[in-house]
């Protein structure tokens, strides 16, 4: 029986509990799941996307079922090379939906054997998501209930830096 692989692409910039609950719960229903960072050329990210891949490894260090890479470009043409279908999406909230929803479309029409999973998170993130704790980080907030430990020093150490 094939092994059933999933992607979950996305900029993780950064990668929050939010994010980590969807890797989590997602890597117990997939034989494998790929993380996938991508460097989105319409955002400025806090974290290059070499630091994003470090963090995810931190964080998902005693997860062996999931793996971290990254691509550029789209989405559908990185599953072909990879020759995967199926990818993992998270839904915060109704708002998120009609977005997801279009992207999927779009994938599957660009991409016939493309199936998209959804995930909505643990009512306990669903308000989170990585650009509230780049703003939080940017004012000096606290962001340890937010994210891993390796992020929350990251950004410290971004801000000593004076980024």
């Amino acid at each position: 029986m094939a092994k059933k692989i999933a992607v979950y692409p996305g900029s993780f910039d950064p990668v929050t509990f939010g994010h980590l609950d969807i890797i989590e719960r997602a890597s117990k229903i997939f034989d494998h799941l790929v993380v996938s960072v991508f460097a989105h050329s319409a955002k400025k990210p806090l974290f290059t996307v070499e630091e994003r891949v470090v963090l995810l490894k931190k964080a998902l260090k005693n997860n062996k079922k999931v793996s971290i890479e990254c691509f550029e470009g789209l989405l559908v043409d990185y599953l072909k090379k990879k020759k995967l279908q199926v990818v993992i999406r998270g839904l915060r909230a109704i708002s998120d939906l009609e977005y997801e929803f279009q992207i999927a479309a779009i994938n599957r029409t660009l991409y016939g054997k493309v199936e998209t999973v959804f995930f909505m998170p643990s009512q306990r993130y669903a308000y989170l998501s990585s650009s509230v704790v780049r703003d939080i980080a940017h004012f000096g907030g606290d962001v340890s209930k937010l994210a891993p430990p390796a992020v929350v020093k990251a950004i410290a150490a971004h801000a000593l830096k004076g980024r």
